[in-house]
């Protein structure tokens, strides 16, 4: 049982019953205003509308965060890459614990790429944040993937590999790529203690989304950190609304797409 009041009341904002739905909107670093984050206001009113239980931006974004959120809870990412520039592996720090307080956020979110050229250096970052955020009481999510050269980034064993070392230097919750399936997802989320969320990556069919999020409860995690799927949604709101049904209701796909009003898709 966590004995840390001040950590567990945060976790709690940005998680329902230890279940967690969570949007990021960090991309504008990464890939620009992209589609969903121009009118980033709109886009978070309506995921939260729709069951999100956090959303996820950089520092600078915090004052178009708030307003929208619906009483929702709020992560601060704090480093960062562009895909323009001359590696998109090579994640800089962006803000700090501090910053992120000041912000009004509940809990911080870094990336580290494991098996990346990069690894060292953000695995050193990613241990000195965990311990600032304790002082604090601050929940850290660790975006860690299984991504370098040879690495095959759906792999449960390299996937396996990422999220233990998250909870090795002290992450509250751990965010990885899917690999595929349950049954291999399950060897991922045994590999740690941490609540297991997964990526959506770039946006499939309302359907493929769905099942996704099936798989991955279905394999004991705790829920998702979807960005691209969401945000870039027609309606963010309605997808939103099916994947809450998947984690927070434990719907099927078929019934989490019609409870959303998206139909059922061939």
């Amino acid at each position: 049982m966590n004995t840390d009041v001040g950590l567990s009341a945060r976790l709690d904002r940005i998680s329902t019953d230890g279940r967690y739905l969570i949007v990021p909107m960090d991309h504008g670093i990464t890939l620009g205003p992209v589609t969903g984050l121009v009118d980033i206001e709109s886009t978070i009113d309506g995921i939260t509308r729709g069951g999100a239980d956090a959303v996820l931006t950089h520092k600078g974004t915090a004052p178009r965060v708030h307003p929208n959120k619906n009483g929702k809870g709020y992560i601060v990412h704090v480093n960062g890459s562009t895909d323009i520039g001359p590696d998109e592996n090579d994640k800089r720090l962006t803000g700090s614990v501090e910053d992120a307080l000041r912000v009004g956020a509940d809990a911080v979110s870094f990336h580290i790429n494991v098996g990346s050229d990069y690894e060292p250096d953000q695995m050193t970052q990613l241990a000195d944040l965990c311990s600032r955020a304790a002082d604090f009481s601050v929940p850290v999510l660790a975006m860690s993937y299984a991504r370098g050269p040879g690495i095959d980034e759906q792999d449960p064993e390299a996937l396996a590999h990422a999220v233990r070392l998250a909870e090795e230097v002290g992450a509250d919750v751990v965010k990885t790529a899917y690999s595929g399936d349950a049954e291999s997802f399950g060897r991922v989320v045994e590999a740690t203690r941490l609540p297991v969320v997964i990526a959506g990556g770039s946006r499939g069919t309302d359907r493929e989304t769905v099942e996704m999020v099936r798989g991955t409860m279905d394999a004991g995690a705790a829920g998702v950190s979807m960005g691209r799927s969401i945000f870039q949604h027609e309606n963010p709101e309605a997808i939103t609304r099916a994947v809450s049904a998947v984690i927070h209701d434990d719907a099927d796909v078929d019934t989490a797409l019609e409870r959303a009003g998206l139909g059922i898709e061939a």
